[in-house]
């Protein structure tokens, strides 16, 4: 029986369809939302490496992070047991960690579906997450 879901999400419709499946299909289930703040972004935002820029940078994405879970619990029901959390590390590591330590029974996961070159270059969360989790992931696309 399915009691306590982890679902991955960064704001992306592909991780809003993850939510809308997991509480339609478990509606009774205990759901965690989880958003990872990823440290390589860091480097792609002007002042990097500056200490100062670095904590301007980790602020933003915490507010960022906020943001984005509250914008996805607000699609969840009022009455669905709902936490959040965030992370900081990489993406799938820190998913695979978190199911795992958590002890949830399922990781529902959404994935943008890319293929060939994108996907390479890309890399994709998703597939990450199902090759190295010991926790079930259903993957919604």
């Amino acid at each position: 029986m399915i009691r306590r879901i982890l679902i991955p999400v960064d704001g992306s419709p592909p991780s809003k369809a993850a939510v809308e499946f997991a509480t339609d299909e478990w509606p009774d289930a205990e759901f965690t939302l989880l958003n990872v703040i990823n440290p390589v972004e860091a480097g792609y935002s002007p002042g990097a490496g500056v200490p100062s820029g670095a904590e301007d940078w980790y602020e933003g994405a915490r507010t960022q992070s906020e943001s984005v879970l509250a914008e996805m619990q607000s699609e969840i029901g009022p009455d669905a047991n709902v936490e959040t959390m965030t992370e900081v590390g990489r993406p799938s590591q820190a998913i695979v960690e978190v199911a795992e330590e958590g002890d949830f029974d399922l990781v529902v996961i959404g994935s943008h579906g890319r293929k060939g070159v994108s996907r390479i270059l890309l890399g994709s969360v998703a597939e990450a997450v199902v090759r190295s989790s010991a926790v079930p992931a259903l993957v919604v696309r």
